[in-house]
């Protein structure tokens, strides 16, 4: 019994070494093949990615100059104009509407009633008056900033005037007075536009200084008290270098006066107000030169 017993023994040692051998190479080939599939699958996403970039690259390759060309064609240079090309526009634009108005101011007063002063801005509405063809303009405010710093106003028109109307700005001299002794302080060839900066001592001041010369004129006897009308003071008060009364005065601010801006010289000028004068755009300036356009003046009648 005990010779059957070994022999059965070994057969099932033997046979639990050949699953034990079985099982370990069938391990060791699901490992390798686990892995060869990862290999795989590894490879055919660099493949993928690989392709992917080659093909983006040719795509823009072929794109990317086409797309560059019809931007450049000369058919789509309306949508490359630079900035200059909208300015020259502007400037077309200004001079028809100057020529459109059924009439046009001739001489045109700013009076600045806020105290907050931009010179940029009234700069602007300078060139813009030069632009549609008004030959003279009156800067006034009743602190007298801008009298005191004329010269910084000067250079802002200029500089305004350069950006504005470009090369045309050799067409558009401007010629800024001197208000103590009315001679040109800056004068360019050709004057078509007269700039003066006005102060309260043109206003009210003027009238006293007028009626101040009238009478010592009276007595050293050169002239008689009855000589006394309307025509001789108003040419008392021509300080202005031949300078027209203001056809219309465009004011800027809240306050409901004009703050002693020529009392004598505006008794028939159109006076229409702004809010402020800070960030003015043309198309108020034009919304006033309209208003006047359409205005009947019927001089006192």
């Amino acid at each position: 019994m005990a010779a059957p017993l070994r022999i059965g023994m070994r057969r099932s040692m033997r046979i639990t070494q050949k699953a034990f051998f079985t099982e370990c190479i069938m391990a060791v080939v699901y490992e390798f093949v686990w892995r060869m599939l990862h290999a795989l699958l590894h490879l055919q996403r660099t493949l993928l990615s690989w392709n992917w970039r080659l093909w983006r690259r040719a795509m823009t390759a072929v794109l990317v100059p086409t797309v560059f060309g019809f931007q450049n064609h000369p058919h789509n240079n309306k949508k490359l104009i630079p900035t200059g090309g909208k300015k020259s526009c502007c400037r077309v634009l200004w001079k028809s509407d100057g020529k459109s108005l059924e009439k046009l101011p001739l001489h045109i007063g700013l009076l600045i009633a806020e105290e907050e002063t931009r010179y940029t801005d009234i700069a602007n509405l300078v060139v813009w008056c030069m632009a549609v063809g008004i030959s003279y303009v009156s800067v006034y405010d009743n602190q007298g900033i801008f009298r005191r710093n004329s010269s910084r106003l000067m250079d802002e028109i200029l500089k305004q005037q350069q950006e504005l109307l470009g090369l045309d700005s050799l067409k558009y001299s401007v010629e800024f007075l001197n208000n103590s002794n009315d001679k040109p302080e800056q004068q360019v060839l050709s004057c078509q536009a007269t700039v003066k900066v006005l102060s309260p001592d043109d206003g009210k001041t003027g009238i006293v200084t007028a009626a101040q010369k009238f009478c010592q004129l009276v007595e050293q006897q050169q002239k008689r008290s009855s000589d006394l009308d309307v025509n001789m003071l108003d040419s008392m008060l021509r300080g202005t270098k031949g300078m027209p009364d203001p056809d219309l005065v465009m004011k800027f601010g809240t306050v409901d006066s004009t703050l002693g801006f020529l009392p004598w010289h505006i008794r028939l000028t159109e006076i229409i107000s702004f809010p402020s004068h800070i960030n003015i755009t043309y198309k108020h300036f034009f919304s006033a030169l309209k208003c006047y356009a359409g205005c009947e003046q019927r001089l006192g009648k």
